[in-house]
């Protein structure tokens, strides 16, 4: 579901081991904590990158979300309690205790074991995830949401190339979440840089399906990771994008995933 931990070129894929996937999530939280605890209150109060959000209502969400987590790792979890819990937190409180309820859970997934890789399964919706897979989904919401703080200050911001490099694998699953049709029919090839992945991304009535391909002698678009990342999340607009050889293909696709 998520990339391997994988070779030096980072180049292979498959599912992390826990550990591995546990590490990154690790250095993912520091660096959250490290973007955040310089913030002024101003700053904290600023627009981040959802236009509807505050930097503090993106802490909020991963805050509230690390609970969340953290609390269904070991038994059943009221949400919309928590989630109301939150909200009603002020600013600067939601900033601190995000950083709390992070390191929090980070505590408890060092203490999970492989026995628990192998036996804990999650209810999502009609899906039943294991262990990995739940939290690769929490990688994934910690890396975007991160990113739409960093970004606010940072116009230049990243996703970092080893949060980028589990993502990547959870991006067949994704779009078929946040794709939306377009009226286009077709498909367009895409290849990764960094780690390297390709793509077949199909454009159809009903949805948009992406799927990963063995080879791709002449892709339509080729990207970094980091960029594939933040396109299938909506999070790939003119000012935060590369340049790229085939602008139409960039722009249907951006359509095809206006963020969720």
């Amino acid at each position: 579901m998520t990339a391997a931990s994988s070779d030096s070129a980072g180049e292979t894929s498959g599912p992390p081991t826990l550990a591995a996937l546990v590490d990154v999530l690790g250095t993912s939280v520091e660096r959250l904590a490290a973007l955040v605890e310089p913030l002024t209150p101003a700053q904290i109060r600023q627009q981040a990158y959802p236009t509807e959000w505050t930097v503090a209502d993106v802490l909020s969400h991963l805050g509230s979300g690390a609970v969340i987590t953290r609390l269904r790792l070991d038994g059943d979890v009221d949400p919309q309690s928590i989630w109301d819990e939150w909200n009603a937190k002020d600013p600067d409180t939601q900033a601190a205790d995000a950083l709390e309820a992070d390191a929090a859970l980070q505590l408890r997934l060092t203490q999970l074991t492989d026995e628990d890789a192998a036996t804990q399964r999650f209810a999502m919706g009609p899906m039943e995830l294991d262990l990995v897979t739940f939290l690769g989904l929490r990688l994934n919401e910690h890396a975007l949401h991160k990113w739409d703080v960093d970004v606010a200050f940072d116009p230049a911001a990243t996703v970092p190339a080893d949060e980028a490099a589990l993502v990547v694998d959870t991006l067949s699953m994704m779009a078929g979440f946040a794709g939306k049709p377009t009226g286009a029919q077709r498909d367009i090839t895409l290849r990764t840089t960094g780690p390297v992945r390709q793509f077949q991304i199909g454009l159809r009535p009903d949805g948009i399906a992406l799927a990963p391909l063995d080879a791709v002698d002449e892709p339509d678009l080729e990207l970094t990771t980091d960029a594939v990342v933040r396109l299938v999340f909506g999070r790939l607009d003119p000012d935060h994008s590369p340049a790229v050889d085939n602008q139409s293909d960039l722009d249907e696709l951006r359509r095809a995933f206006p963020g969720f």
